[in-house]
């Protein structure tokens, strides 16, 4: 059932060629960068190395993930440079081990199978997954996440074409979305200051092994331009910098992180790794969507962004406040006399 081999780009070209001859599926696209029709852009992909001649594979699976033992007794994957066949019922090829142990009947290559299989099936990260832009099969790290999309949940393009299609699209925005983007951070860093903590830096790379937590690239710490300290829940939802809350990235990682929340960027395992690190919350830190966080003083923050200069725009900023206050839904965390004040 899942012998096939997988599909080369060669033959994603000539869909691709046969589907525009048929008219693409009328969609309103304004970056210029299309999606390519009839990639299977939810469905799972297993990567493995050719135990003969060590090339790279790539076999589709689809939308059900396969349990190791179940792979191990089903599955037939033949490399596609070689020919050899991956199977339980396979010799293997080792030439540096004793013949008897390479016979698909022993207890060694029956070991080595089960482990094969498993490597590739395991874990929904060990698998690989086909981004519907650039066409590439990558592994299950180069997706964000997205939630209930196929049995991997992640998004449809890998993260270097999400990189490239916001390239086009943030320009794009309107100045009032930028405006309320700017007031939305400038805010939310109000309403944070004097809640966040001191980090000590050494005790941060220590940590952390000395290495970017989401790459494992070793970090410098006396290279500041190499590494960043991630919120790893965002500031953008009133999250203090905290131990608790603290991981170090690298620029690239930290780049890719931006303000997402802990789930839309690292893996389960990484969150739970995480956890561990930083003593942090698991449940929050795996919470399937953002969660405000309510216990800062949202009245102090207030009393921050009124406190303007005599030209400043008071009714403009009022207006500002309100409309965080209710974005955040934070109106029933102020004092009835910053209720009134407001208008509330």
């Amino acid at each position: 059932m899942y012998g096939f081999k997988r599909w080369n780009y060669f033959s994603i070209f000539v869909i691709e060629k046969i589907l525009n001859l048929m008219g693409r599926r009328k969609t309103k696209n304004i970056t210029g960068i299309l999606r390519v029709e009839g990639i299977p852009y939810h469905d799972a992909w297993v990567g493995y190395k050719c135990v003969n001649c060590q090339k790279l594979n790539n076999v589709i699976i689809g939308q059900t993930l396969l349990d190791p033992s179940k792979a191990y007794e089903i599955c037939s994957w033949e490399c596609e440079n070689c020919g050899f066949i991956h199977s339980k019922e396979s010799d293997l090829p080792f030439d540096n081990w004793e013949d008897e142990y390479n016979s698909s009947d022993s207890d060694t290559a029956l070991r080595f199978w089960q482990g094969f299989f498993r490597i590739a099936t395991e874990h929904p990260e060990s698998y690989w997954k086909q981004c519907n832009v650039c066409c590439r099969i990558l592994p299950f790290q180069a997706f964000s996440k997205h939630s209930k999309w196929g049995p991997l949940e992640r998004q449809m393009e890998c993260r270097s074409c999400k990189g490239a299609i916001n390239a086009v699209l943030n320009p794009k925005r309107t100045k009032q979305q930028l405006h309320e983007a700017s007031v939305r951070r400038r805010i939310a860093d109000l309403f944070l200051e004097g809640e966040n903590e001191f980090i000590d830096i050494e005790s941060l790379f220590k940590r952390f092994g000395n290495k970017c937590f989401k790459t494992k690239k070793p970090l410098d710490i006396k290279d500041r331009s190499s590494w960043q300290i991630d919120h790893i829940l965002p500031s953008k939802w009133l999250y203090p910098l905290k131990k608790e809350n603290a991981a170090l990235l690298s620029n690239e990682a930290n780049a890719a992180k931006k303000a997402k929340w802990p789930n839309k960027f690292y893996t389960n395992n990484e969150l739970i790794e995480l956890a561990k690190v930083t003593g942090g919350n698991l449940k929050l830190f795996t919470s399937e969507n953002p969660i405000i966080n309510t216990s800062i003083d949202v009245n102090r923050g207030v009393e921050r962004y009124l406190q303007v200069r005599e030209k400043s725009d008071l009714p403009k900023r009022v207006d500002e406040i309100k409309k965080i206050l209710q974005f955040y839904k934070l109106v029933d965390s102020l004092t009835n006399e910053n209720k009134k004040l407001l208008g509330f």
